[in-house]
C-alpha cells in the first residue's frame, strides 16, 4: 500500500482520535467549589433562618433557585484544617491523618484533584489552603500565607516568583475573586476545569470590606431563644468551653474596641495584638476608613455604659452585623463568579458547589465558634446547581456528609472511587434524592482538638434522622497532651500553640476527666436542650445508636473515644 494513503489514514485516525476527546471533555461537566470559612447556614437567606432574611443573600440564593438545596449536610469534623483534609481526601481525619488544627495531613493519601488531573482536568485552587503541606494535584493555586489576611493579604503560587509570599492590595474575598475570574479566562479550554474558589471570609474576626462597614448598623437581629441556656441536663464538656460571645469574646479583637484594652490581662493584651496586627496591614486610606467607623462607635458605646443584658445585646449585635456585613463580600463574589459563567456560556456544563467547612454558632447557647457535634457546628451549608441534573428549587433531606464530595467530583470526570475512600457520590440523590432508597441512614463525627482554643472536649457520636448520641471523652487538661501526636513535640505548630496558651494561664482552671454521653430527640428538642441518656424509656433508642456508633468504630478502625 503506498505509503501516503497510510500516513493519510493515520492522520485521519488520529484527527478521528482527538475530536473524541474533545467531544467526551465537553461532555463531563466543569467544577466550580466555592467554601468559606465559617459560614453557618443560619446566614443564608435560601435556608430562612431569621438572620438571613434580614441579611440576605442573593447570589448564593441563585445556586438554590437553579438547583439543590441540602438541609441535611453535616462534616465529620467541625474544625477547618480537618474539614479541609476529608474534601481532599474523602476520608474520615483519623485516616486522612488530619485530626487536629495544626497538624497531621498524611500527604501518601491520594488527593481528588490528582485523580482529576490525570483525567485531563486542568485544576486550580485559589484563596485558602490552611494544610500543611503544597497543594497536590493542581495545575494552578493561588494562595494564602495560614489562615490568610482579610486585608492586603499574602498570596503565594505558581505565579508568584520562587514560590514566595507577595503581597496584593486590597480586600481578600476580592482579590480571590479576581483571580477565580483570571483563571476561566486563561485557562485551557480544550480542558473541563475544576476550580476551588476558598474564601478566608468570615472567619474571625470578621473584617468587612470599607464599603460594607455599617452596613446593618440600623438591622436589630434577634437573639436565639437559647443564647441564655444554663445548660442544666448536659455534661461537664459544655460548661469548661470558652465560646461564649458574652464571657469569651475579646473588646479589642473581637469588638474592635481597642479602648477597652486590660494591660494586666496577657489574654486581653494578645487580643489586643491581634487588632493591631490586621490594622497594621492596612494602607492609611483603609486605616482612616476604619476608623471613621469605628471609633466613633466606640465612643457612644462607652458612653452609655451599658450592663447586664444590654451590655450581653450590644455585644451580640455587634457580632452579627460585623460577621453579616463581611458576608455581603462573600455574596457578591458569587455574583460575580455566577454572572462570568452565565456571561461565557458555561453555567449549563458546569456544577457549581456552595458550601462552608463547617457550620457556626450565632449566639445559640451562648456561643459563638463550633468544634462540638450540637447542630449549629455540625451541619453546614450546601446548595449544588448542576443543570439538568438538580431540579431548580429542589431540597434534599438526606444525610450528606463532606466526605462524599471527593467521590462526587471523580463520578462526574468518569474516574472511578479508589477502594479506599469512604465518602460517596452525591449524583444519585441529584435528581429528586429523598425518593432515593438506597442511602445511609447515619453519619459518624468525631472531634479531637484539645487542649487548645475554646477547649471544648474530645467526643465522637451517630446522628440518624432523628436521634444523635454522643460520648464525650479524655482526659481533662494538659494531662491530655500525651494523648496526641504533635503538641508534645517541639518547633510544631501544635507545640508553639501550647506553649502560647500555658503562658497567658489559658488551662486554668483544670478540667476534670470525662467519660459519657448524651442521647437527643432532635425531632421533639431540635435545639438539644434535653439529654435523654438514660432516661426511662429511651433504653430501646439508645442501644440502637451505640450498637451503630460501635459499628462506625469498629468498620473505620477509630483508635481512640
Amino acid at each position: 500500500m503506498n505509503k501516503t494513503i497510510i500516513s493519510v489514514a493515520a492522520l485521519s485516525c488520529l484527527a478521528a482520535t482527538m475530536q473524541a476527546q474533545k467531544k467526551a471533555a465537553a461532555q463531563r461537566p466543569n467544577i466550580v467549589y466555592i467554601m468559606c470559612d465559617d459560614h453557618a447556614f443560619q446566614c443564608i437567606s435560601a435556608y430562612g433562618h431569621a438572620i438571613g432574611k434580614l441579611a440576605p443573600t442573593p447570589n448564593i440564593d441563585r445556586i438554590a433557585e437553579r438547583g439543590m438545596r441540602f438541609d441535611k449536610a453535616f462534616v465529620e469534623n467541625s474544625l477547618s484544617t480537618p474539614s479541609r483534609a476529608c474534601l481532599m481526601t474523602g476520608l474520615y481525619s483519623h485516616q486522612n491523618g488530619q485530626r487536629q488544627l495544626g497538624e497531621g495531613i498524611d500527604t501518601s493519601r491520594t488527593f481528588f484533584t490528582e485523580l482529576l488531573q490525570q483525567a485531563g482536568y486542568q485544576t486550580a485552587i485559589i484563596g485558602k489552603w490552611h494544610m500543611g503541606c503544597d497543594p497536590k494535584g493542581f495545575d494552578y493555586y493561588h494562595i494564602y500565607n495560614d489562615q490568610g489576611q482579610y486585608w492586603n493579604p499574602q498570596y503565594r503560587g505558581t505565579d508568584t516568583p520562587d514560590g514566595k509570599y507577595i503581597v496584593e492590595e486590597g480586600y481578600s474575598t476580592d482579590l480571590s475573586t479576581d483571580h477565580a475570574i483570571d483563571f476561566m479566562n486563561h485557562r485551557d479550554k480544550s480542558k473541563p476545569f475544576c476550580l476551588m474558589l476558598h474564601h478566608k471570609a468570615p472567619h474571625r474576626n470578621w473584617q468587612a470590606n470599607i464599603k460594607n462597614l455599617g452596613k446593618y448598623d440600623n438591622v436589630e437581629f434577634p437573639m436565639p431563644e437559647t443564647f441564655y441556656d444554663d445548660y442544666a441536663t448536659r455534661g461537664e464538656a459544655v460548661r469548661t468551653q470558652k465560646m461564649s460571645v458574652t464571657k469569651h469574646m475579646r473588646w479589642e479583637q473581637d469588638f474592635k474596641v481597642p479602648e477597652m484594652l486590660d494591660m494586666n490581662n496577657e489574654d486581653s493584651k494578645d487580643s489586643y495584638n491581634a487588632l493591631m496586627g490586621e490594622i497594621n496591614r492596612m494602607t492609611p486610606a483603609q486605616r482612616s476608613a476604619w476608623g471613621r467607623y469605628y471609633f466613633p462607635r466606640n465612643r457612644k458605646l462607652l458612653e452609655a455604659n451599658l450592663k447586664g443584658k444590654d451590655l450581653d445585646n450590644w455585644k451580640y449585635q455587634a457580632y452579627i452585623r460585623d460577621y453579616m456585613s463581611v458576608i455581603a463580600s462573600v455574596d457578591e463574589s458569587v455574583g460575580r463568579v455566577l454572572d462570568y459563567l452565565d456571561k461565557n456560556g458555561l453555567t449549563d456544563n458546569t456544577i457549581i458547589v456552595y458550601t462552608s467547612d463547617q457550620g457556626f454558632y450565632m449566639g445559640e447557647h451562648g456561643w459563638f465558634d463550633k468544634r462540638y457535634m450540637y447542630e449549629e457546628s455540625l451541619r453546614t451549608p450546601l446548595i449544588i446547581s448542576y443543570p439538568g441534573h438538580t431540579k431548580p428549587g429542589s431540597v434534599c433531606h438526606k444525610l450528606v456528609q463532606n466526605i462524599d464530595y471527593a467521590p462526587t467530583f471523580l463520578e462526574l470526570a468518569g474516574v472511578k472511587k479508589p477502594q479506599e475512600m469512604v465518602g460517596r457520590s452525591l449524583l444519585p440523590v441529584f435528581d429528586n434524592g429523598d425518593a432515593q432508597k438506597q442511602w445511609r441512614s447515619s453519619i459518624y463525627y468525631h472531634y479531637y482538638d484539645y487542649p487548645t482554643y475554646h477547649m471544648v472536649r474530645k467526643h465522637d457520636g451517630v446522628r440518624t434522622d432523628r436521634y444523635k448520641l454522643i460520648h464525650f471523652y479524655g482526659k481533662g487538661g494538659l494531662d491530655a497532651v500525651p494523648e496526641n501526636k504533635y503538641q508534645g513535640i517541639e518547633g510544631t505548630n501544635e507545640n508553639n500553640t501550647l506553649k502560647s496558651l500555658i503562658s497567658i494561664g489559658y488551662f486554668e482552671p483544670k478540667d476534670n476527666a470525662v467519660n459519657y454521653n448524651e442521647l437527643y430527640d432532635l425531632q421533639n428538642d431540635p435545639h438539644e436542650l434535653n439529654n435523654l441518656y438514660g432516661k426511662p424509656g429511651y433504653e430501646k433508642i439508645t442501644k440502637q445508636l451505640q450498637k451503630e456508633l460501635d459499628a462506625y468504630r469498629k468498620a473505620q478502625k477509630v483508635d481512640e473515644y
